[in-house]
């Protein structure tokens, strides 16, 4: 879409369509535009701009006797028309108190989906992707019944990973102790890898076999004790707020669309894909039909925010092509705005 299709007339009345189709999900009739405004437009002349808003695929219409919807191609064009949001400093301390209330990355990114959807009435997604080079904070280890390990390893982003490993033999809490306070004292600060590298160096050494703790630290080391991957934290709350929308889908595709939704990889393939804008822009997708075929009336409002320890996350709203673009757009924003502000 080129700014130059459009004269201003003709943009007005295009974002008086889009919105009352948003109000109710009606066919607009030209003498409704007309009606609504107070410069005296006849609807003769509404209806005039309006066949050329169709022959240039802004507008579509559904019966021959009935009024225009807009298009996707209409939809884009009336976000990008819409002013830049005014951050509230207040709104945003509201937000950033309720998630500082969350300990970890993964409580916060689970409060932020949850914020979004108390917000917007949609469904809020956000996705904290670690940094390559992310930092040892501390580990911990809790033993557990038959010769079983939880293992914990939290990182200087405050990413939290978890995991229960079985040992080939018994290993006591106190040895835990001795093998946690030797990795936190050796080792924290350092970048995974390179802690990887190092205790790996250390255990092939000869005199590991006659060290009680090196010993013991091999047979965690073999589960994976600090093997963290980089899967990033998605969560996703209020699908249930797109069932009652007139999606214009059948039950099949109903089903297929909450399949869709189910699957995190293609939930993180639609954030990467469509939210690929620096840092703190908002980014705004009307019609995620490439995305899966009974997307082709969502939209996804999201931004990318750097956040205090190398993290990014992604913080988006999955809605239906007549939401509140003014108001999600509003709620993204200082949502994103107040995971940043959080210390590290």
């Amino acid at each position: 879409m080129t700014k130059a299709e459009l004269g201003p007339r003709a943009a007005e009345v295009l974002h008086a369509i889009v919105q009352s189709y948003i109000e109710t999900g009606e066919p607009v009739a030209s003498r409704t535009i007309a009606q609504e405004r107070s410069d005296g437009l006849s609807a003769a002349t509404v209806r005039n701009v309006m066949a050329d808003l169709c022959e240039l695929g802004y507008l579509a219409q559904p019966h021959t006797s009935a009024g225009r919807v807009p298009t996707e191609k209409a939809f884009r064009a009336y976000v990008e028309s819409l002013a830049a949001n005014r951050l509230l400093s207040a709104e945003i301390e509201r937000l950033r108190t309720q998630l500082e209330e969350a300990v970890t990355m993964e409580g916060r990114v689970e409060r932020c989906s949850h914020l979004l959807t108390q917000l917007t009435r949609n469904m809020g997604i956000v996705a904290a992707i670690p940094a390559s080079g992310q930092v040892l904070d501390s580990i911990e280890l809790v033993s557990l019944p038959d010769r079983r390990v939880l293992m914990i390893v939290m990182t200087s982003d405050r990413m939290v990973r978890n995991q229960v490993v079985v040992l080939d033999e018994p290993v006591t809490q106190d040895d835990l102790y001795s093998i946690r306070n030797y990795v936190n004292l050796n080792f924290g600060g350092w970048a995974l890898t390179d802690v990887r590298r190092e205790l790996r160096r250390r255990l092939d050494e000869q005199s590991a076999a006659y060290d009680a703790i090196l010993r013991r630290l091999t047979l965690l080391y073999e589960k994976g004790l600090l093997d963290v991957g980089l899967a990033p934290e998605i969560h996703m709350e209020g699908a249930s707020n797109l069932i009652g929308l007139d999606l214009h889908l059948t039950r099949e595709k109903l089903r297929e669309l909450f399949r869709a939704l189910e699957e995190k990889k293609r939930i993180l393939l639609l954030l990467d894909q469509f939210i690929e804008r620096p840092s703190g822009e908002v980014a705004v997708r009307v019609g995620l039909g490439d995305a899966h075929p009974s997307m082709r009336e969502l939209s996804l409002i999201g931004l990318t925010v750097l956040m205090p320890g190398g993290l990014f996350a992604k913080v988006a709203v999955l809605g239906p092509m007549r939401m509140n673009y003014q108001k999600v757009i509003s709620a993204v924003m200082h949502v994103g705005e107040a995971i940043q502000r959080i210390p590290a």
